[in-house]
């Protein structure tokens, strides 16, 4: 088996994915026991005001800073809980000293085996406006769907003021499955939870549409990665 690293940008979906690869450990090897694993978390305060002034190159920087700590910690690959992340993540720059999984890839990919023709898309503003997941998907032959302005603005403000922060509210919960009802009427056949933080929020019962869990997909992976049931990946950074 080999050493999982965990790139965490915000703390809640970093969290979650480190549990479920060690749950799927406890699953598949018996009790307690599950790949290594080392998660490094560079506080999101350092990169938010880089976000907000649209300046990739620098948190590509503190990211890159985390993936060679990983490194050093004995790591051989990597992944990144933070769908948004990875939009510097794929900006050109010195490869990272660790492969890491593309959390967009593995979504595509099970949207694809899924026969997903058109998926919605929820994650911060910085992602819905991004092009990460209309290439990943449209490498695919599969549509993206983001909800109308409104309606971003309010999935953005609650994962800001609310997710991120651990808070999971009902009348959030309300507001999400109104937006996903509407993907829905579009003609949206699933939508992809592409804040990680979104599945602590929305579960599959809540949704009107089929979920595709961007966090508990790349946990998955990366055990599977980790086990050798598929390939290490090879990507270290920049365009995919």
């Amino acid at each position: 088996m080999t050493h999982l690293g965990v790139l965490a940008h915000s703390v809640e979906g970093a969290a979650l994915c480190f549990r479920e690869f060690c749950r799927e450990g406890f699953r598949e090897l018996g009790p307690h026991d599950h790949p290594e694993v080392t998660l490094d978390c560079i506080p999101l305060a350092r990169s938010m005001p880089a976000w907000d002034a649209g300046d990739l190159a620098a948190i590509r920087a503190t990211l890159t800073e985390s993936v060679r700590r990983l490194a050093a910690a004995g790591a051989d690959f990597f992944v990144c809980p933070d769908n948004t992340a990875h939009e510097a993540l794929e900006v050109p720059g010195e490869p990272f000293a660790l492969p890491g999984l593309h959390i967009a890839e593995v979504v595509a990919d099970r949207a694809a085996c899924e026969g997903r023709e058109r998926v919605g898309v929820l994650g911060t503003r910085f992602l819905m406006d991004g092009p990460v997941y209309r290439r990943a998907f449209g490498s695919r032959g599969i549509g993206a769907e983001v909800p109308e302005p409104a309606e971003r603005a309010v999935v953005d403000r609650i994962i800001f003021e609310e997710l991120v922060n651990g808070e999971f509210t009902t009348a959030s919960r309300a507001a999400y499955v109104r937006v996903i009802e509407r993907l829905a009427e579009r003609g949206c056949d699933a939508v992809a939870l592409v804040c990680t933080e979104i599945p602590l929020l929305v579960t599959p019962d809540d949704s009107p549409l089929p979920t595709l869990d961007s966090t508990r997909l790349l946990a998955h992976a990366a055990f599977e990665a980790a086990v050798g049931r598929r390939p290490l990946p090879v990507w270290r950074g920049g365009p995919v």
